[in-house]
């Protein structure tokens, strides 16, 4: 079940395929064909449960014979690894046991019965002693977390996962983990954790069964534009070798990253309309595409702000190719949900910024405790007195 280099985890393929075929921005031949791969994936894989709840759904036809004979070949597979399980109890070492187990494991995750995948886990796990081994049960249930997108069930495995690590473990399965931990991270919205996960594994890559490379270069430069400063984007990123070697495989993202960085906000905007189909598309992105939009401009905004006392409304839409209009709509949302540190003259039609003083804030907070600190120690002076 996992991965080789370059080579996805079948059910993730699939899963990626019926989000697909469930978006609305997918247009209708391209569904007839995904129709077409889901059917054959789940067909050949016996995902008879996937299969019956996917025809409820109205997603596939449902034909009442294939169910049947999908049973049938379940249960005689079944009794086989069961067969394999006894005889390997009875006449072979603990080892041939938790293969034999595991073999029944991954059966069960093939299949997408997601309830005896994770009992029989438990059981191969029970049959196994290594760290690197019970690490890798992990792994497989992590799988099993993201195929079904069930957030809770990663947690744990990734707590489950961290406690092994306290016990010992190498270095390869502790970097795929990174991987791991950073795609449940960027699923739920943290994306500053997701980028800082993702730098530190680009070097060590080797978690192939849930990406490609390529993709996971796509997650690291996006997590990171909206997580990094300037500064560290161009020494993490920009200037990475890593990200170098395939970034211009993936249409936009060079454009988007570099024009960021070179300032060139027309050219980002291009770019970033470019890329936003493909943030749409992606299962593991798509639900914070609005947030993931607003970061994006807030931080391209404060950036240019950035330079200016105060500029005119003129000169920053014509900075990013865009109409006075469109930037004062913009900039008045940002503003009031207080994104921006700046004031819109409207008779001038001037942008005024007031970036708040970074010592100022301390020399103003440092005094309020101290007011406080004293208060306290009268208080308490009066208390001493009595």
């Amino acid at each position: 079940m996992e991965g080789e280099e370059g080579s996805q985890q079948p059910q993730l393929v699939l899963a990626n395929k019926l989000f697909l075929l469930r978006a609305p921005d997918v247009d209708d031949i391209e569904k007839v064909r995904l129709r077409d791969e889901v059917f054959a994936a789940v067909k050949a894989d016996d995902m008879a449960s996937l299969y019956e709840s996917l025809a409820d759904s109205s997603v596939l036809e449902l034909d009442a014979t294939l169910l049947d004979f999908m049973r049938k070949r379940i249960e005689e597979e079944i009794k086989k690894l069961d067969e394999k399980i006894a005889d390997a109890e009875e006449n072979l070492g603990e080892s041939e046991v938790r293969e034999a187990h595991l073999a029944k494991s991954l059966y069960f995750i093939r299949i997408g019965d997601k309830e005896k995948a994770l009992e029989q886990l438990k059981v191969t796990e029970s049959k196994t002693v290594a760290v690197g081994q019970k690490m890798d049960l992990v792994f497989y249930t992590l799988q099993i977390g993201f195929f079904l997108m069930d957030f809770d069930l990663i947690s744990r495995s990734l707590d489950k996962a961290k406690n092994l690590f306290e016990e010992g473990g190498d270095w390869e399965r502790k970097n795929r983990l990174k991987v791991y931990e950073g795609l449940y991270c960027m699923s739920t919205r943290n994306f500053k954790r997701a980028a800082d996960l993702f730098l530190d594994s680009i070097s060590t890559f080797t978690t192939y069964e849930l990406f490609p490379y390529d993709i996971f270069i796509f997650y690291t430069v996006l997590t990171s534009i909206i997580s990094l400063d300037r500064v560290s984007l161009k020494e993490k990123v920009v200037d990475a070798p890593e990200i170098l070697a395939v970034i211009g495989k993936i249409p936009h993202l060079s454009e988007f990253l570099n024009s960021l960085h070179e300032c060139q906000y027309k050219s980002f905007f291009i770019a970033f309309s470019g890329l936003t189909e493909q943030i749409k598309l992606d299962r593991y992105l798509q639900p914070h595409f609005r947030y993931y939009m607003r970061e994006v401009r807030t931080v391209v905004y404060s950036q240019f702000l950035e330079s200016y006392k105060s500029v005119t409304m003129e000169a920053m839409a014509s900075a990013f190719g865009v109409s006075v209009d469109f930037i004062d709509l913009e900039l008045s949302r940002f503003i009031a949900a207080g994104k921006l540190h700046c004031k819109i003259d409207k008779v001038a039609g001037v942008l005024e910024t007031n970036r708040p003083d970074a010592k100022n804030a301390l020399y103003q907070a440092t005094i309020k405790q101290g007011d406080f600190l004293l208060n306290r120690i009268q208080k308490l002076s009066r208390v001493i007195a009595l």
